[in-house]
């Protein structure tokens, strides 16, 4: 037997308005672009912001991720000592060079990609009260690449470290010359150099931290005339990439060859340190040469 039910109009209006009030749920949130993160060691899923606080290094798995000039000054230095020398020079087009993008654009696009001026960044600052000369490659900056202004900024470095008779330290990581300046960049190589023998003349430190990557004419240069060489854990270290010598060589190249465990075992690498321990151990090393030096 059917049955009906007679319904109060008003109540039919209330339950109608029930209904749509259910029906409009809230809008799932949407997670924030660059939250989270994918490391390229280890895969695992990392939160990016816990990256970024742990020095650019993999929570997970330890892996170092190239560091900015800025924050690599702020693991280096005390706080609010350093100062910038040499800030507003910047390169210029000599050779016109023209491609996909004209080099003019793309030294425009890094400046407001990186808030650079090029790919080095170069002071003088104390690091637990010791004064010492500090420049910092930025891989950020048309891969650190070498031109003219990165080779004049050193080797203004390197001349302003001897005339101060300042320890010097620089932080590397390069892809090489800038070949958008040709033959002008190669030339970096041998200024650069010149003007670390005479700083080794008049018995002064340098220090070399390879970072990942340094590669190319920065290796062979200033990146490989150090006193003393430390390198951060699995940076890539070496002249051509693994590639290209073993098309050329067509030898099957060792295991972990160009890592700076490889290169600490051959004798080219002095320490490995993690960046987490850098500014500590960066200490005792300044000590250790600038008491040497007052002997």
């Amino acid at each position: 037997m059917v049955m009906f039910f007679n319904r109060n109009p008003k109540m039919a209006d209330s339950d109608s308005a029930a209904d749509q009030t259910t029906l409009e749920l809230p809008r799932k949130k949407e997670i924030p672009e660059g939250l989270w993160e994918k490391c390229k060691n280890c895969e695992e899923t990392i939160f990016t912001k816990q990256k970024e606080e742990n020095w650019n290094i993999c929570p997970k798995c330890g892996f170092h991720y190239p560091l900015p000039a800025s924050r690599r000054i702020e693991l280096l230095t005390d706080e609010g000592s350093f100062r910038e020398i040499d800030a507003k020079l910047e390169s210029v087009d000599t050779l016109k060079f023209e491609g996909v993008a004209s080099y003019t654009e793309k030294l425009e696009s890094n400046k407001k990609k990186t808030g650079l001026v090029d790919a080095i960044v170069c002071g003088e600052a104390t690091l637990e009260n010791i004064p010492y000369a500090l420049g910092v490659m930025d891989f950020r900056f048309l891969g650190a690449s070498m031109g003219a202004v990165v080779g004049e900024k050193v080797t203004r470095l390197i001349e302003y470290a001897t005339a101060k008779k300042l320890p010097l330290v620089i932080v590397t990581a390069s892809g090489g010359a800038r070949m958008y300046e040709g033959m002008i960049s190669l030339m970096q190589m041998a200024k650069t150099s010149g003007a670390l023998d005479r700083h080794k003349e008049a018995g002064l430190p340098y220090i070399v931290i390879m970072t990942h990557p340094t590669t190319a004419g920065v290796t062979a240069s200033f990146a490989s005339l150090g006193d003393l060489t430390l390198a951060e854990p699995g940076a890539l270290i070496g002249f051509a990439g693994p590639r290209v010598i073993k098309d050329t060589t067509q030898a099957q190249l060792p295991e972990g060859f160009q890592t700076a465990e490889f290169l600490l075992r051959k004798g080219m690498i002095d320490r490995i340190i993690d960046r987490k321990k850098l500014r500590e151990e960066l200490t005792f090393c300044l000590e250790f040469f600038v008491s040497g030096c007052k002997v």
